[in-house]
């Protein structure tokens, strides 16, 4: 699960790393009034910030033509034109993909005297199974473009799960980023409660990018979050219900959102071959084969290792909600599964949807005799797959026709 930035920082702010005191409006009055207190309060300048899941909001453009999702502003004026400008309208950015998202939510916070920019995230190494902090003085910039470009400025370092992060180890990595005497310890405190965050949520990924030195009235430089993205692992969510409560289902494709009250695992694609399939792995290997022998797949779909008729009834429902599949592949290994209650749920469900599309199924494992005769008995017309490879080629062979 995703969340915005806002509530990112609140998180962190909780978890005592330093954030901007900012305000999340919904309205431009909410606007007008929240940069009146900035500025009461001896800010010059004040930032306006669209709330999206996305990244690149200040590079994107809004569908109505009006350029980026990040403004600072100097004037309350500047501020209601600019909440007016992106309330309610479709902002695309290179991570949103071409259809944008719906701009709802505004952050306003002080604008501020930036120095310098550093990277810092904590997120899980899987090869090692440890938790990984990294950084860099090169802030600001994608971290795959500073690993490009700038390979010798990411700094890496492995915490043991048994006892935690270290004082030395957070000391270890402010230096490395060039920070001395009082920044330093700023540094080192900031970056622990940044790795206290990842734990104590269960994320899988906390990235702060910028973290900026900032120069205050008076000339004393303090570190502090400009922006943070934060992704939860959604299977560690009951343990968090304060944080279940953030999720912004606007922001969420509405097919995904109905996969999941049902428990199953989809994610919309831009193909026209649905695959429902159980097993996250082995769906990735069907959508592999799918492009492999030259079709595109429509969705990831896991119906997981134990699903029930039910389960399969909704999973085809769910694809026949998207306007663009034009062939159905369902590719089943019995281990846990039962063969043949996904084939009674394909026949339910293919007889209650009425369904005219072109179905491949595949079926191997746990009681598949029993599911392949229901199947044969069921009176739809559909096609079987001996083999993974076998079924890919006939879903692709029947779309294209």
């Amino acid at each position: 699960m995703n969340i915005h930035e806002f509530q990112a920082k609140q998180l962190l702010g909780k978890y005592g790393v330093a954030v901007p005191n900012g305000v999340v409006c919904t309205t431009a009055d909410e606007v007008r009034v929240a940069v009146e207190k900035i500025f009461s309060e001896g800010a010059k300048r004040a930032v306006v910030k669209s709330q999206i899941h996305a990244g690149g909001r200040g590079k994107g453009t809004f569908k109505s033509g009006y350029k980026g999702g990040v403004k600072v502003i100097s004037s309350t004026q500047e501020a209601v034109d600019a909440a007016k400008n992106m309330l309610g309208q479709i902002l695309v950015t290179k991570q949103t993909g071409p259809d944008g998202r719906k701009v709802t939510k505004l952050l306003v916070e002080p604008g501020s005297n930036i120095k310098k920019e550093y990277y810092l995230a904590v997120l899980l190494d899987r090869a090692l199974s440890r938790p990984l902090i990294m950084a860099s003085s090169e802030g600001g910039m994608d971290i795959e473009e500073v690993a490009e470009k700038f390979p010798e400025k990411i700094i890496k370092e492995w915490i043991d799960p048994a006892v935690g992060i270290q004082g030395y180890q957070t000391r270890k990595v402010a230096a490395g980023l060039g920070l001395r005497g009082e920044l330093l310890g700023q540094a080192a405190k900031l970056i622990s409660g940044v790795f206290k965050t990842w734990w104590e949520t269960d994320s899988s990924m906390v990235e702060i990018n910028p973290l900026a030195l900032i120069e205050e009235a008076g000339g004393k430089q303090v570190l502090k979050v400009v922006d943070a993205k934060i992704g939860l692992d959604d299977n560690a969510l009951y343990r968090h219900p304060d944080i279940q409560a953030m999720r912004d289902l606007e922001e969420e494709a509405p097919l995904e959102i109905e996969a999941s009250k049902h428990s199953l695992n989809y994610i919309k694609l831009d193909g026209n071959i649905a695959c429902l399939v159980n097993g996250a792995g082995l769906a990735m290997a069907t959508m592999d084969i799918i492009q492999h022998y030259g079709g595109s797949p429509a969705n990831f779909l896991d119906v997981g290792g134990g699903a029930s008729k039910e389960q399969v009834t909704a999973a085809f429902n769910i694809i026949l909600s998207d306007p663009h599949v034009k062939g159905i592949l369902v590719n089943i290994f019995g281990g846990i599964m039962d063969c043949n209650v996904i084939a009674t749920g394909i026949v339910a469900a293919a007889k209650e949807t009425h369904l005219s599309l072109p179905l491949v199924v595949r079926l191997e494992g746990n009681n598949v005799v029993a599911g392949k005769k229901t199947l044969a008995e069921s009176g739809l017309k559909l096609i079987t797959g001996d083999s993974m490879a076998d079924a890919a080629q006939k879903v692709v062979k029947a779309v294209g026709k």
